[in-house]
């Protein structure tokens, strides 16, 4: 069974950017809409973009919307989040998943990974 690893989170500071990675072990997830979450401690997980599995829609949380970018490399079984003018509000360990929506929300198929921590210092 396909595998997703999250990479490339790091201690950055407020305005720097930083591209996140998710790679997966084979093309299971090429089929599939793939998504960004994050969790901040003590809160919930929470949705930060998702992209069909052709890559020709996004969408994104208003939160990120401008400053985020999320693509994909089918080729390379890679999904890819670009995030620029960070915030210390955008620190949290990120994960991504293949998605579907129900009832309005983006919802993960696989289970989470490690995900990778994104730390914003002001």
């Amino acid at each position: 069974q396909d595998q997703l690893v999250e990479s490339g989170g790091g201690l950055v500071q407020a305005g720097d950017s930083l591209r996140l990675s998710c790679a997966a072990s084979g093309d299971t997830f090429n089929n599939y809409a793939m998504g960004w979450f994050r969790q901040a401690p003590g809160k919930e997980r929470e949705f930060v973009a998702t992209i069909t599995w052709n890559g020709d829609s996004t969408h994104y949380a208003d939160s990120v919307k401008g400053r985020f970018t999320i693509s994909r490399d089918n080729a390379k079984y890679t999904v890819f989040l670009q995030m620029n003018s960070l915030k210390a509000e955008d620190t949290a360990v990120y994960y991504c998943a293949a998605v579907y929506k129900a009832d309005g929300r983006w919802v993960n198929f696989n289970s989470w990974g490690q995900g990778t921590q994104v730390t914003v210092s002001t």
